[in-house]
């Protein structure tokens, strides 16, 4: 029993000394990144790009989310670029009709014990790799496209082009459209669901006061909705739009012109219609589904957040469910 707990022991140690690989350097990668270094494990995140998060887009954090983020030690400095919105409201986009609204804000907190957060995607992405740059057990390699995995009884090599780093463990958050997730289930593909999302910024002080309200507004229509909420501490406005149809495209930052979408929004109320009809730069992105993987993890590969199950945004939770 005491031989048994002694090499327990060592295993332990041994493993610590390890290299643990994640392959993606988004929300989950980094997030990731920062459980293993808070946990004394080496970590290596393994990102095509250079680690910048260039797109438009808000997202919205729940209490599952940001009381993660706090165990983390990074939710301090996502708040600094924040927003605490009062409330979720729904309206009637045809009849502009207040149907129900949900408490946020103080509310949230006091029943959760963690904060309800909407903000800019670059800022979470911005404190998260801040917090681990700041983690000497967390090495961050930039350029570095994976186009081979091995694995052995002993490690797991990861390849790209000229560069090979070993590890004894890999994540795999690579996103919707992973290439590690060929490696666990190599028939998974993504689907079109036929729907398509279209997003804006729009600077806050210039809008009509139902638009500068401190809320998350859902307004609800035939075959279309739009979400807005705050971002950049309540600077600007995240706006998204969402119509049935489309086409197919892979990316979520594709540039989209006005005239692809707004006759869908004709026979909404003036006030909605409005703030649709104020932006001029449009992103979109065709909504795709992945069907359920029978299992997320093979030999010593592993899949997160997207690539393993990615959801529709209707409910808000991508991002929350990888930091999760």
């Amino acid at each position: 029993h005491r031989a048994g707990r002694g090499a327990r022991r060592l295993m332990q140690g041994t493993l610590r000394e390890r290299n643990h690989l994640i392959v993606g350097g988004g929300i989950g990668g980094l997030a990731a990144a920062i459980a293993f270094g808070r946990k004394g494990r080496q970590a290596a995140v393994l990102e095509r790009s250079s680690f910048k998060e260039e797109s438009g887009a808000g997202i919205q954090l729940g209490p599952n989310a940001t009381r993660v983020l706090r165990s983390l030690g990074v939710l301090q400095g996502v708040e600094a670029s924040a927003f605490k919105p009062d409330a979720l409201v729904m309206f009637d986009a045809l009849s502009g009709q207040r149907l129900a609204t949900v408490p946020l804000g103080a509310s949230v907190e006091t029943r959760y014990g963690a904060p309800y957060l909407t903000l800019h995607r670059a800022d979470l992405h911005s404190a998260l790799l801040a917090s681990c740059e700041q983690l000497s057990s967390v090495t961050l390699k930039p350029g570095f496209d994976v186009k081979s995995i091995d694995q052995s009884d002993n490690e797991i090599v990861a390849g790209s082009y000229e560069q090979h780093v070993s590890g004894d463990i890999l994540v795999g958050a690579d996103g919707l459209w992973s290439g590690v997730r060929k490696f666990v289930a190599s028939s998974a593909q993504p689907h079109f669901v036929h729907a398509t999302a279209y997003r804006t910024m729009l600077p806050r002080e210039n809008l009509p006061d139902q638009f500068r309200a401190p809320i998350v507004g859902l307004w609800l229509g035939p075959k279309t909705h739009l979400v807005h909420y705050p971002v950049r501490g309540g600077k600007e406005l995240n706006v998204v739009a969402v119509v049935e149809g489309g086409d197919e495209r892979e990316g979520w930052n594709v540039p989209a012109e006005p005239a692809q979408f707004l006759s869908r929004f004709a026979g909404w109320c003036k006030d909605s219609k409005s703030l649709l009809e104020s932006a001029t730069e449009w992103r979109g992105w065709s909504l795709h589904r992945l069907p359920p993987l029978r299992h997320w993890s093979k030999g010593r590969i592993v899949l997160l957040g997207d690539a393993a199950h990615p959801v529709l945004p209707y409910l808000a939770q991508g991002a929350a469910l990888a930091i999760e």
